[in-house]
């Protein structure tokens, strides 16, 4: 049903794929637009709304290792690093 398209990005002039895949997803939020920007400047526009994350760094609890994270830990809380996080959260 949906093929392809090459679509020329609004801001820096570059030619991007809107594939048939992200046009089903468009669908499917009910998106009526097709993208303006190719994923680059999309992603720059973002980040430079968002601003810059303050990152903290700190002790994991479960492995001693250094744990980098987006807030300010407590005491009193436990705080894991990315990895012992994701073996924690599988199931």
């Amino acid at each position: 049903m949906y093929e392809d398209k090459t679509l020329v990005c609004k801001e820096c002039g570059a030619e991007f794929v809107f594939t048939a895949g992200e046009q089903e997803f468009y669908a499917e939020k009910g998106f009526v637009n097709e993208p303006q920007r190719c994923k680059a400047c999309r992603d720059a526009r973002k980040n430079a709304t968002r601003g810059e994350r303050k990152m903290y760094t700190t002790v994991c609890a479960e492995c001693g290792g250094e744990a980098v994270v987006p807030f300010e830990p407590r005491e009193g809380r436990a705080v894991f690093c990315s990895a012992c996080h994701a073996k924690r959260t599988e199931g």
